[in-house]
């Protein structure tokens, strides 16, 4: 595993697993998130925001977190080793959202200039996390299917099996090292 793409609603956990992983296998993490958005919310422009992707995964070995289907998986998926969904439920991923906008913690998935607010648009967000399931999840997965049919998918339900799968990285990374030397 060397190159991993990284799914699943807001609050689910992306940022927080990516840095995890990136962490115990070495690889660098890229937070699609800090590509997308300028300073105050404004998207980039696609081509510039399609040009930002392909320089971070330009590289042979990354953790990409963050959807973009649309916009970034016929850039990712044919180079990934793996699809990770985190299937959270949609209260875990409200409640996690409204704690982190509320504690105001810097953090490093998001780029300058965008923090989380009680405002209008913060009330569609959470609207869009509350229905993720139902109204973005299965366009995501079907361009998935289409691009990165053969790229392997895991589902992970809990945060006991996240803590498994974590748990079996070094083990899984000593295997691949066993079988290239």
């Amino acid at each position: 595993m060397q190159r991993i793409v990284i799914l699943g609603n807001a609050g689910s956990g992306k940022s927080t697993l990516a840095r995890e992983i990136g962490s115990r296998l070495g690889l660098p993490v890229v937070h699609l998130d800090r590509l997308f958005w300028e300073p105050g919310w404004i998207e980039a422009d696609n081509p510039v925001f399609r040009s930002r992707v392909l320089q971070a995964i330009g590289g042979d070995e990354w953790i990409c977190e963050g959807n973009y289907a649309r916009r970034t998986f016929d850039l990712r998926l044919p180079r990934a080793d793996l699809v990770i969904w985190l299937d959270t439920p949609r209260a875990t991923c409200l409640r996690r959202v409204m704690l982190r906008s509320a504690l105001k913690r810097p953090r490093a998935d998001l780029p300058a200039g965008c923090a989380e607010k009680l405002n209008k648009e913060f009330l569609k967000f959470l609207h869009f996390i509350w229905n993720f399931d139902r109204v973005n999840r299965p366009g995501i997965e079907a361009v998935r299917s289409a691009i990165g049919p053969l790229v392997p998918v895991i589902h992970l339900r809990s945060a006991r099996q996240i803590s498994e799968f974590l748990d079996g990285l070094p083990a899984q990374t000593q295997a691949c090292l066993n079988l290239q030397g």
